[in-house]
């Protein structure tokens, strides 16, 4: 037979429908033919840690420093039994055929199982980056010697054990070095981890370092047989403006007001052009994320967990961690059975799906386009919405109508250009008037969306009235003084932009230019850090560290967040490495050099670092925050658990204080929940102490334990408002 391991269970679903006739027998589908379809759920494996090889690893020194263990795999928590089947299959296969994802992550994900179970039969390749029947089918009649990728699997596994050797060293180093010096906080390193926190803490010195300077806004009213309009100044050469052509002397303002006011305005240029612009692009999920914190204030965790349920538990929508914003063409003959469920799952949609056309292809059906995956879109499936979490429902609806829009006409508008010299002194204005919404319907109570409404014309009065032969006088003249504004602070939704797109901060043409390389397949990329699956977990642990917060909708960086980056050299807060990491990555690819050529010089890279930490030491700022109240040994600190921010005691485990977060401080005036009394009436069976009645994990359900605890261990369940206690 033949054995496919897919690198996840609806690709696996989609190759034995594909086959044909297959059933499924446990963690497998068995087809007619003999084929057996099996599946990952993601990485099945994960790098061993050090102190899996050396139990005194465990114990955090410098003199341990640099750390180095060898490369191996162990099984993830509760994945253990796939890998056993997957392990039996093989032995019974006469052939095996790699269906891992069409890129270095996928290639590396099934590669690594098939080298832990030390599987010796020969291995084919298939690629599949859409789940249509026909794709799979076309796939599945040419597949490919699996050594052909051995390049890509050497380069992901390298990148893999480089980020471990890199961040558990640096991390461990710095910390140690910290404590030393009478920090408290566990300072981590990662090759994204830190580039994102500099892009937080650059940006915030840029808002407060700016130095504001004055500027003037110069516009002209004109009048002519046809109407009034006004238009904007438009400096000449050898004007006195800023870098952004702004002008910023106020005597030539003034001396143009005088210069123009009152006299006729010749029409140097007026032309009309009818354009069309095309409905925003399906979802990748960074966008996706950017959308659901501008609109609904999601972390990108959150969204990434809703429509990971939405995928898994609902099957509503495709594969929920694409960077792709395509659709291959052939998923365009599903327009149809995908509108009409949309229409049954979302009333409030019903109209507007079955007013799309699905005979009409937009720009989103290019199969060139498609990586690893296509775009973020709504299955053939259908439920009721109402029984959907509102947070499923809200994401489910967003995705919803970024499908709907590719079936409705492109917005049509005319569009008018207006050049004018009035006494040597050029101005222009632009007017757009609209000859068709199309996909602008659906988007129209969305007016602070960007991508939608992107709109600098000046007027939406027509024009065309104005030729080159139209008597105009400037009726009058204003000059309205500004102050530049400082970058502003990141947004979530902007600080995930910027994650696809860091090269344009970077000053180094040759650093640039590889960060470009690196994505120039990736439609939804544009020489950024991290991908669309891990930069959620990236934030967050980077939240959870206490080195950014969000406050006020504004991602900003703490103070233990800055004083952190100003240790780092400039190349761990820099996106450089990721970009030369590449560069090698594609010598790996190329055969031109090998995994352990590429471990080895990170590794060198770690120890002359960790080096430099134990001879100069570092220097932190003592552990700062209001005393706490309950010991009055420790101090309080910020630490961000499962339901948010709270201040701990820096005192634990001997002291456990905590106080809830108010704007950023401890709140000592929070009422405290009064701690349940003991029972009179149930008693424990072992000290005959009361026992307390306390809520459980899952909402509504409820446990009871000791109030002798921790001397006595005791507790029951709760049935019908009493300890089920047996005799």
């Amino acid at each position: 037979m033949r054995l496919f391991i897919a690198e996840k269970p609806e690709l696996g679903r989609a190759i034995a429908d594909a086959i044909g006739n297959g059933k499924k027998d446990g963690g497998c589908i068995r087809c007619d033919n003999g084929d057996v379809v099996t599946w990952c759920f993601g990485h099945l494996l994960t790098l061993t840690d050090p102190e899996d090889h050396d139990p005194a690893a465990k114990q955090w020194s410098m003199e341990s420093l640099p750390l180095r263990w060898p490369v191996e795999h162990k099984p993830i928590g509760d994945k253990e039994s796939q890998i056993k089947l997957i392990q039996k299959l093989a032995g019974q296969a006469r052939e095996i055929v790699h269906a891992g994802d069409p890129d270095d992550e996928g290639q590396l994900l099934v590669d690594e199982v098939l080298d832990y179970i030390g599987n010796t039969k020969p291995v084919q390749r298939i690629l599949v980056n859409d789940l249509n029947k026909k794709i799979v089918q076309k796939a599945l009649a040419n597949l490919r010697d699996n050594s052909e990728f051995y390049g890509l699997y050497q380069s992901a596994l390298a990148r893999s054990v480089s980020d471990q050797v890199y961040g558990y060293n640096l991390t461990r180093a710095y910390t140690i070095a910290a404590r030393a010096a009478g920090g408290d906080q566990v300072l981590s390193v990662g090759r994204v981890q830190t580039p994102i926190l500099g892009l937080v803490v650059r940006r915030d010195r840029a808002h407060e370092s700016h130095s504001a300077h004055n500027y003037y806004d110069l516009a002209g009213t004109f009048a002519g047989d046809g109407g009034r309009f006004t238009a904007k100044h438009r400096p000449a050469d050898g004007a006195p403006v800023d870098e952004k052509g702004r002008v910023i002397d106020e005597a030539y303002a003034t001396t143009l007001l005088e210069a123009v006011k009152g006299q006729t305005a010749t029409v140097t240029g007026a032309e009309s052009e009818d354009k069309e612009a095309a409905p925003p692009l399906p979802y990748n999920l960074l966008n996706l994320q950017a959308d659901a914190s501008r609109k609904f204030g999601f972390s990108p965790d959150k969204t990434l967990k809703v429509t990971q349920s939405l995928r898994e538990k609902h099957r509503l929508i495709t594969y929920n961690r694409s960077d792709c914003e395509y659709l291959s063409d052939e998923q365009h003959d599903d327009a149809p059975a995908v509108l009409s469920a949309i229409a049954q799952t979302a009333p409030v949609l019903s109209k507007a799906a079955q007013a799309g056309d699905p005979s009409i292809k937009s720009r989103a059906f290019n199969s060139k386009n498609v990586s690893a995956h296509h775009a973020i879109i709504p299955t053939e499936n259908t439920a009721d919405l109402d029984k959907l979490s509102d947070e499923e429902s809200k994401l489910y609806l967003l995705i919803a109508r970024a499908y709907i829009a590719q079936f409705f006409p492109k917005h049509a508008y005319r569009e008018t250009t207006v050049n004018l010299d009035v006494a040597g002194y050029a101005f222009r204005t632009t007017s757009r008037v609209t000859t068709l919404d199309g996909w602008k319907r659906l988007y129209a109570r969305d007016t602070d969306n960007d991508e939608v409404h992107q709109d600098d014309a000046d007027t939406s009065d027509s024009l065309e009235w104005v030729t080159a032969d139209t008597a105009l006088v400037c009726e009058d003249a204003t000059s309205e003084k500004k102050k530049t504004k400082p970058p502003a602070r990141y947004t979530m939704a902007g600080l995930l932009k910027d994650l696809a797109r860091v090269a344009k901060y970077v000053t180094d043409p040759r650093i640039k230019q590889l960060l470009l390389a690196k994505d120039q397949e990736k439609k939804g990329e544009h020489g950024g850090i991290g991908t669309p699956a891990t930069r959620s977990a990236i934030i967050e642990q980077l939240m959870k560290r206490g080195f950014i917060a969000e406050q006020s909708k504004k991602v900003v960086s703490t103070d233990l967040g800055r004083e952190f980056h100003d240790l780092l050299p400039e190349s761990a807060t820099a996106p450089d490495m990721t970009a030369l990491w590449h560069e090698q990555q594609e010598q790996i690819k190329a055969g031109q050099m090998t995994m352990q050529d590429f471990v080895e010089g990170v590794a060198d890279h770690v120890a002359q670092e960790v080096e430099r930490i134990k001879s100069q030491g570092i220097q932190v700022k003592a552990a700062t925050g209001p005393e706490c109240p309950t010991c009055g040994n420790g101090t309080l600190r910020r630490r961000k658990g499962k339901s948010g921010f709270f201040w701990g005691c820096s005192a634990y485990p001997e002291c456990k204080a905590t106080f809830p977060d108010k704007r950023g401080k401890p709140d000592f005036n929070a009422k405290k929940k009064a701690a349940a009394a003991p029972s009179e009436e149930h008693l424990c069976p072992k000290c005959s102490k009361g026992l307390i009645r306390r809520p459980g994990k899952k909402r509504g359900s409820y446990w009871w334990g000791c109030s002798g605890f921790p001397a006595c261990d005791f507790r029951a369940f709760d049935k019908k408002g009493k300890p089920e206690i047996k005799d």
